[in-house]
């Protein structure tokens, strides 16, 4: 084994071992401020609650490059500690996104930061498993409006180190079915608010995905019932039941006009209210930076079908794109893990984006 990938194991399974679930970031954040304090020195780090804003190089009339990861990790079964097994290594956040934490820690630490051809920046922040409006990196961007001049940002999301661009906007919906409640045994009595439901549950099952393209990539747009509250006794016909819709809508459109499109489809047949919005993210397939990034040795290139915070970055100008180590099919599942050879290819692409001289427009 190589001394790098000794160290991005060790690196890795440090990090895992330090529980992080959403809103417990502090102790990760104490770890990672601590550790690249020793490298950069108390000045080139910022702690924003428990995120951090990293500036370890720091070049004028320079490309502007952020590397994005986020602390949290969701709150998933694991019938062991961390550990390494074969080629494999578990631990709650191995996949999602622990390990891109770790590609980014072990870049500060080996890449020589005065020979760097960018002006680099790292952001770990907190609370991105939850809800749009907790999310931490939207007030990091509100109050360090330089970060609003980045270049590029590169969010390691676990992507199996495929490039996946731009970002699918997410909308949680509200929809409440009113009926009548009567007693289960003479339901004519009633009016059931389950059948109401039921009626609007088939026409979403009928609906097909609605394919958009953009700079050659397709996003897929859906609507998906995820949770269906009625609540009451079970021998008490439902007056009143409660679905939440979760509608994916592709780059172009904002929140409030994909809401109005659901609202639309939705008619006069139950009261609607939007819980959650967050935008989509264009993706930027042609910006040099990303096209550069391509040629270091990613697995393949698509669009991202999922939100992730790329989306922020795309609100603001900033260009972004997905890609990390992480073994994308375990992102939140029991004894979730990733394989160590990712970890070492994902090393590996950043290193060459950073300092791979022919074609890079970075130099």
């Amino acid at each position: 084994m190589t001394e790098i990938a000794q160290s991005l194991r060790d690196t890795l399974l440090t990090l895992c071992r330090i529980p992080s679930p959403i809103g417990e970031e502090a102790a990760l954040c104490d770890y990672v401020e601590a550790r690249l304090s020793k490298t950069l020195g108390d000045g080139a780090i910022i702690r924003f609650h428990d995120s951090l804003i990293v500036h370890p190089a720091q070049r004028s009339n320079a490309p502007r490059i952020a590397l994005v990861g986020h602390l949290d990790t969701v709150r998933t079964q694991h019938d062991a500690p961390p550990r390494i097994e074969g080629s494999r290594l578990y631990g709650a956040g191995a996949a999602d996104m622990k390990s891109g934490l770790a590609v980014m820690i072990e870049l500060v630490e080996r890449l020589d930061l005065a020979a760097l051809p960018c002006d680099l920046t790292l952001i770990f922040y907190e609370r991105e498993e939850g809800p749009f409006d907790e999310n931490r990196l939207g007030p990091i961007l509100d109050a360090h409006s330089d970060l609003h001049d980045l270049d590029l940002a590169i969010c390691l999301e676990p992507s199996d180190n495929e490039m996946q661009l731009g970002a699918m906007g997410s909308i949680h919906a509200a929809l409440t079915f009113h009926g009548r409640t009567a007693h289960s045994a003479r339901p004519w009595q009633g009016d059931n608010a389950l059948y109401k439901a039921a009626h609007f549950l088939r026409e979403l099952e009928e609906r097909q995905p609605h394919e958009v393209e953009l700079d050659g990539y397709v996003f897929r747009e859906v609507m998906t019932p995820t949770v269906l509250h009625c609540g009451g006794p079970r021998n008490v016909v439902p007056g009143r039941a409660e679905l939440n819709v979760n509608y994916r809508f592709a780059p172009g459109r904002t929140p409030e006009e994909a809401f109005e499109e659901l609202r639309t489809f939705a008619g006069d047949r139950c009261q609607i209210q939007a819980t959650d919005l967050a935008p989509a993210g264009h993706p930027h397939a042609s910006d040099r930076y990303i096209q550069f990034l391509i040629t270091c040795g990613v697995s393949g290139v698509r669009s991202k079908q999922a939100w992730t915070d790329v989306a922020r970055f795309d609100a603001i100008g900033v260009p972004g794109v997905n890609l990390g180590p992480g073994t994308a099919a375990q992102a939140h599942q029991p004894n979730e893990y990733t394989e160590l050879q990712h970890l070492k290819e994902g090393y590996a692409i950043f290193e060459r984006f950073f300092t791979k001289k022919e074609g890079n427009p970075l130099y």
